[in-house]
């Protein structure tokens, strides 16, 4: 019935979410549900309730840590219309697969007011401003880690905490050619030039793309963040990339915190980010649309 965990791992997890909740659990039934590109999930059900648990082996021993505190700092925000995954307990990976176990939020029909509760709750989590950029951990975007080292500057945070960290990644994995170094080093000396350095920090997912927002009967719901605060533009470049974000969530964004002007000139640059680093998980293709988009700005 519970074939999804062995059974050292089930009882794991059945005594953190007794330690959790302050109530001896017994788990009934676990089904098994999607857990993005890279982790295991399942619907789990006890004589407390439902849960969410992912778990997956050979991942960063802190990967779920950052995952939850990155819920519990969305959660935080005051006056949005989302809601997210109340965070249960989660363990570090050990000799056991890590695990994280949230609220089971359960699915909702779309509304007509969905996407405009959408635009206006990310709009609110925007409007969540800090003095510098960076977070006071490290969080992971997949599987990679992200320097969030506080910085004053957003050109050399991006430059070099975002971009630069990629290249020397891919490099030392031989992925990159010499020349295509070549060419990222000159873009990042270049993003000075490219990018506005009078932007405020915004506490932003840092993951959003499609899959990682969900219709449930309390309100839209955003899980897996890798949050950060940033220029708020970077939130747009994987959205954008991959599209699932329909027109009346873009008009309802703009009304509850207007874009600044030229952020579509500049949305095909921050996506330089997030193709790197599909590049460095998953190969394929987005290499050379990272250099392409290289070419572009250079």
């Amino acid at each position: 019935m519970i074939a999804l965990f062995n059974s050292e791992l089930t009882e794991k997890i059945r005594q953190a979410i007794s330690n959790a909740i302050s109530c001896d659990i017994h788990i009934q039934n676990a089904t098994q549900v999607a857990g993005g590109c890279i982790n295991n999930a399942c619907k789990l059900s006890t004589n407390a309730g439902i849960f969410f648990v992912k778990w997956k082996a050979n991942i960063p021993s802190d990967l779920f840590v950052r995952e939850a505190e990155g819920l519990n700092e969305l959660a935080r925000v005051k006056g949005s219309s989302l809601v997210f995954p109340r965070v249960i307990t989660c363990k570090k990976e050990d000799h056991l697969p890590g695990f994280l176990v949230l609220e089971y939020l359960e699915p909702g029909m779309l509304e007509k007011t969905t996407s405009e509760r959408l635009g206006h709750g990310l709009a609110k989590i925007h409007q969540t401003f800090h003095d510098k950029y960076g977070y006071d951990s490290d969080t992971y975007c997949g599987t990679t880690r992200q320097n969030n080292k506080w910085n004053d500057s957003w050109p050399d945070f991006f430059r070099f905490q975002r971009i630069g960290c990629l290249i020397e990644q891919l490099r030392d994995q031989g992925k990159l050619t010499t020349s295509e170094i070549g060419l990222f080093e000159k873009l990042i000396q270049k993003i000075p030039m490219l990018i506005p350095a009078e932007r405020k920090a915004s506490l932003i997912h840092g993951d959003l793309w499609s899959g990682n927002y969900l219709i449930t009967q309390k309100s839209p719901a955003l899980i897996d963040p890798a949050v950060y605060y940033a220029d708020r533009e970077m939130e747009f470049s994987i959205m954008t990339m991959f599209g699932g974000f329909s027109s009346n969530f873009w008009s309802a964004y703009q009304e509850a915190f207007p874009f600044q002007s030229g952020w579509k000139e500049r949305n095909r640059l921050y996506q330089l980010y997030h193709y790197l680093n599909h590049y460095l998980l998953f190969g394929g293709g987005y290499g050379q649309k990272s250099v392409d988009i290289a070419k572009q700005f250079i």
